[in-house]
């Protein structure tokens, strides 16, 4: 029967990679105005069905906030669109006459599509509007625990770009996708680009299959709450971030930092917000239900709330909790709070100043994080700019939720769900992925000088360059500017500029 369905998967995958390819050759030539309307109509039918989807999502998956996958949606149809919604993506796209050249864009084929188990409907619905306002075609593999929101999420967006002109097959899907048949995919010899959101497995996977590819890291983000923060909406914004669909944005905090003179109030304001401080005996509980083994995450926290997870520990915690807080001092895989924990669970760091708080975010971002995010709360500029530096992460987000801010809600960074760790974190970029990157740029470049090219096998030794003047020219430049001037009845700086000038362009 599993054989059966294999054999299935990978027909299916077949079969939408040949539509994609034959829709994909026929959409490359509309038009600006027919790809904008396309993409518009698309963005808009998604956006009204945010909350179905969401809905499908946490029934399917089992993770997250129906509420919460409703906004995910809503920001990666009607935020993407509108952040690409003037970019030009046909024909001609930018022209210098000052360096002389033109740029005409190109697309890049069929892209291969990965889709997360966290954000199953999002990552369909912004990779399937820019992978198309980039005239790609695109075929996604959805994660096997959330097939039929993703395909769903996908089809909305077909439907929606055939009744607006876009031609049958150009957004494709595997329905029931297999790692074999995922694979399968990434190395298909008609698929050009591959978009890969996911685990460290399938990011590896997509960047060893010989094509072109855009991964994406994890994000094991600290956040520091440095001693000049404004407290109480630092840790409000941090509790938003954190709780948002139950944690599993990777750009999410994983461990706070605290400066010591602080450390109280922020304690306060957390427990405000129903945050529950693990006494040690509850800690060496919950530590094995966040990670089994060094390193790696339980897979049946991610997603859950405060109250499941303290459920799973053994332990009892008040109704209202909201988030799972430990204080640690360790960074490691040995560690299981110092991880990602795509959940509401934490660890507190309670540090001396800046400069240790650089040590321990340093480590955590070591530890997993390199290239993702780091989010600070601070009035301190200079402190910003100086982790700015000296941080390897590709954002850095100031007094604002990391998980939203990182992804464009709340801040004016390019709204994505596929954001780049540089080579920090092995990726090719650091940016927001969106549509510029899903484009081949052609450049039509006019000869502006010609050069001397010397026949082969005729040795010229370069001429050495001549000083401006020699120093005998400027010594009789100075005798006759000084004979001039002694006739002049009356001597200024424009009377002498205008000597020299003279003097020098009759030598």
């Amino acid at each position: 029967m599993q054989l059966d369905q294999d054999l299935q998967s990978l027909q299916e995958m077949r079969r939408a990679v040949a539509r994609a390819k034959e829709a994909q050759q026929k959409f490359e030539s509309y038009s600006q105005e027919q790809v904008d309307r396309i993409v518009q109509a698309m963005a808009e039918a998604a956006y009204n069905k945010a909350y179905d989807l969401a809905q499908m999502a946490v029934e399917e998956s089992g993770l997250g906030v129906i509420e919460h996958k409703a906004i995910k949606n809503q920001v990666a149809s009607r935020e993407v669109y509108q952040s690409i919604a003037e970019e030009k993506t046909v024909g001609v796209i930018r022209e210098s006459r000052e360096e002389n050249i033109v740029e005409v864009a190109a697309p890049f084929g069929v892209i291969a599509g990965i889709v997360p188990v966290t954000n199953p409907t999002s990552t369909a619905i912004f990779k399937s509007l820019t992978a198309v306002k980039a005239r790609n075609a695109i075929v996604f593999s959805p994660h096997p625990s959330a097939a039929k929101c993703t395909v769903e999420a996908a089809r909305i967006c077909l439907q929606a770009a055939i009744q607006a002109g876009a031609p049958e097959g150009l957004i494709g899907w595997v329905s029931l996708p297999t790692m074999e048949t995922t694979e399968a995919l990434l190395k298909h010899r008609d698929v050009n680009l591959i978009l890969a959101t996911g685990g460290s497995g399938l990011v590896r996977a997509a960047y060893s299959s010989g094509k072109p590819a855009y991964g994406v890291g994890p994000g094991n983000v600290p956040v520091y709450i440095e001693k000049t923060a404004e407290v109480s909406l630092a840790v409000k914004r941090i509790v938003d971030s954190k709780t948002f669909d139950h944690g599993t944005i990777c750009a999410s905090e994983q461990s706070i930092v605290v400066d010591r003179n602080i450390r109280e109030i922020v304690v306060r304001e957390f427990k405000k917000h129903g945050a529950h401080f693990l006494t040690p005996e509850e800690k060496k509980k919950v530590e094995p239900v966040i990670s089994p083994s060094p390193g790696k995450l339980n897979p049946k926290i991610v997603g859950q709330s405060a109250k499941v997870i303290a459920r799973l520990a053994g332990i009892q915690v008040p109704e209202e909790t909201s988030l799972l807080i430990a204080d640690e001092t360790k960074v490691g895989k040995e560690i299981p709070f110092s991880i990602e924990k795509l959940a509401p669970v934490f660890a507190f760091y309670t540090v001396e100043g800046r400069n240790e708080a650089e040590m321990i975010c340093q480590r955590l971002l070591h530890l997993g994080g390199r290239g993702h995010s780091l989010a600070l709360h601070t009035k301190d500029e200079e402190l910003a700019r100086s982790f700015a530096q000296n941080m390897p992460v590709s954002r850095i987000l100031v007094n604002t939720p990391s998980a939203l801010g990182a992804v464009g809600a709340t801040t004016k960074l390019k709204p994505s769900m596929t954001l780049g760790c540089g080579s920090f974190g092995g990726n090719i970029t650091s940016d927001n992925v969106t549509a510029r990157h899903l484009l081949n740029i052609k450049r039509l470049a006019y000869g502006v000088k010609d050069i001397d090219v010397p026949k082969a096998g005729m040795h010229h030794a370069p001429p050495e360059q001549e000083p401006i003047m020699s120093a005998l020219q400027i010594e009789e430049v100075v005798e006759k500017v000084l004979a001039e001037a002694r006739t002049l009845k009356s001597v200024n700086k424009e009377s002498i500029a205008t000597l020299v000038s003279q003097v020098v362009s009759k030598l």
